[in-house]
């Protein structure tokens, strides 16, 4: 191989390096401001952003596209100390006023010392109510930590710091609605929910504390964008459809008993004031 080659070779794998070190994204690479511009900063040159909670306003922000499939993440720091009656919420929306499909991830904000708690709910075909609550492990404000949603044929799987607290099976073979059809733009807001949020509502927002702020960095979509190429979302050469991200892995199966045998406080499929017989999806193992 000559010089010329090698050089060639070595120039063209690190523009390739370039190109996959794009990601994680800056923030506007991939989203736009949707709610109270005043409300949301920008840090370290765009790659890091800082939401705001004051009682004039909350704020949010948007993909600037929708995906069908795929995996979307972002390391976000939650509000420290009192962050009781506050919501943090990151989630993939079909943004369809009547057939919606969504997956949330909701943070509710705790008193000084309780555990953050993580909602997790899934809008399928227009039906949702599948809230599922996790206690975090540790303190989600201390630092950052990676929250990501991997979507594909297969199923849903919400995932923390790469242990996965929530899976969707797509058992529509079965007669289970599964979110396919759509795609969703990928969607974070903070805003007060103290009606609800944090021990049912009995912990208001303490408007003394405020303002409120979460932050957030290391933006990373990777998915197919619609629009795009037509045969993307069905292409099942892509990453996130091969064989790894089919099913849990033993050892993610193994951290998904963990969390949900210590850390689970409440599941719709066993709340039988809810439903006295349990929704479909709960007989088949979610």
């Amino acid at each position: 191989m000559g010089r010329t080659t090698v050089l060639s070779l070595t120039f063209f794998f690190l523009a390739l390096l370039a190109i996959v070190g794009a990601r994680p994204a800056t923030f506007l690479q991939d989203f736009r401001i949707t709610w109270a511009e005043t409300h949301i900063k920008q840090l370290q040159g765009g790659t890091a952003i800082q939401l705001m909670l004051d009682p004039s306003s909350g704020c949010g922000f948007a993909s600037n596209k929708q995906y069908q499939y795929g995996r979307v993440s972002m390391k976000i720091k939650l509000i420290p100390a009192d962050s009781a009656g506050t919501v943090t919420a990151f989630y993939m929306n079909s943004d369809t006023d009547t057939v919606r499909d969504e997956l949330d991830f909701e943070f509710l904000g705790n008193r000084s010392g309780q555990p953050y708690t993580v909602q997790t709910n899934i809008y399928a075909h227009g039906k949702g109510d599948r809230e599922q609550r996790v206690n975090l492990w540790f303190d989600p404000a201390a630092d950052y930590h990676t929250y990501s949603i991997l979507w594909n044929h297969y199923h849903v799987v919400f995932s923390v710091d790469d242990v996965p607290i929530r899976v969707y099976k797509n058992n529509e073979g079965r007669g289970v609605p599964y979110p396919k059809a759509q795609p969703m733009g990928v969607y974070s807001t903070l805003w007060e929910a103290d009606d609800w949020a944090t021990r049912g509502g009995l912990e208001k927002i303490d408007w003394s504390k405020a303002p409120f702020y979460a932050y957030y960095k290391d933006f990373d979509i990777e998915g197919c964008a619609v629009p795009g190429p037509a045969n993307c979302a069905s292409n099942p050469n892509n990453w996130w459809e091969g064989a790894a991200y089919r099913q849990l892995s033993p050892e993610q199966a193994r951290k998904y008993r963990w969390v949900r045998t210590k850390y689970m406080i409440y599941d719709y499929c066993t709340d039988k004031s809810r439903y006295p017989v349990p929704p479909p999806e709960c007989l088949f193992g979610i």
